[in-house]
């Protein structure tokens, strides 16, 4: 497993005049074939080990909530590559896009994450960690 993390501005002008990114970018490569990591991803097990306890994902514009406060709704779903979904970390939490993307890579499978959108700059250093935590719990759920 190897992963690394990286600011990504939304509008390149914008955050440099800002000096803030509007973005993150999370990735990690795990030893598994991509339909063994989008099974895992759609699981409750994987859903909750990226978006926390109780989420479970339905279809395109359908709400998902976790009972540690952060919610939202489906954006897009393309089996075996992509799930899109709206952040919220809390009730009256700033409009975000989760966006996970799959790609093979080798005998793996490279899991990307985009994490974009309003208060992200806020807190860029905590934004990273909660989603490489995030990857990391998510990949010690797929080996278990």
């Amino acid at each position: 497993m190897s992963s690394s993390t990286q600011s990504i501005p939304e509008n390149a002008e914008d955050a440099e005049l800002e000096g803030s990114p509007a973005g993150v970018h999370s990735t990690l490569t795990v030893g598994a074939p991509v339909d063994r990591v989008w099974q895992h991803l759609i699981s409750a097990r994987g859903t909750e080990a990226l978006l926390g306890p109780g989420v479970t994902l339905g279809n395109k514009g359908e709400s998902w909530h976790s009972t540690d406060g952060p919610h939202g709704v489906v954006r897009s779903y393309h089996p075996m590559e992509q799930v899109r979904v709206s952040w919220h970390p809390h009730e009256d939490g700033p409009l975000s896009i989760v966006d996970l993307q799959l790609k093979p890579d080798g005998d793996g499978t490279r899991v990307d994450l985009y994490h974009e959108g309003q208060g992200i700059a806020e807190d860029g250093a905590g934004d990273k960690s909660r989603w490489d935590d995030a990857l990391g719990r998510f990949a010690q759920a797929l080996d278990a």
